[in-house]
């Protein structure tokens, strides 16, 4: 496993409730004020279940975010650090995309 992989930097944080060749789903949920480590992800895609406020930090630049729930978002493949800035309990799925070998 990746040093980097969200499910070691914060295990407390990030739980994997679903892995194959394909994908691997990561379950997230945090109260107002926990701070994720640094961690990467690969491309993915992110679902909501909760309305939620963070700040996410990546190369020297940080971007606060407010989603609400039942989003569904694509994301690049990035490593970064995140706060719950707001007032609500965070809850996201994440479906990380795995590279398939001779694609």
């Amino acid at each position: 496993m990746d040093s980097h992989d969200p499910a070691v930097t914060d295990p407390r944080l990030y739980k994997v409730v679903f892995e194959n060749d394909r994908v691997r789903v990561l379950e997230y949920r945090d109260h107002p004020g926990d701070r994720t480590n640094p961690h990467r992800h690969p491309d993915s895609v992110m679902v909501t279940l909760s309305s939620f406020q963070r700040r996410v930090s990546a190369g020297g630049r940080q971007v606060d975010v407010e989603l609400p729930a039942g989003e569904v978002r694509w994301l690049g493949a990035q490593e970064h650090t995140g706060e719950n800035t707001g007032a609500t309990r965070t809850h996201s799925i994440f479906i990380e995309l795995k590279d398939i070998p001779g694609a």
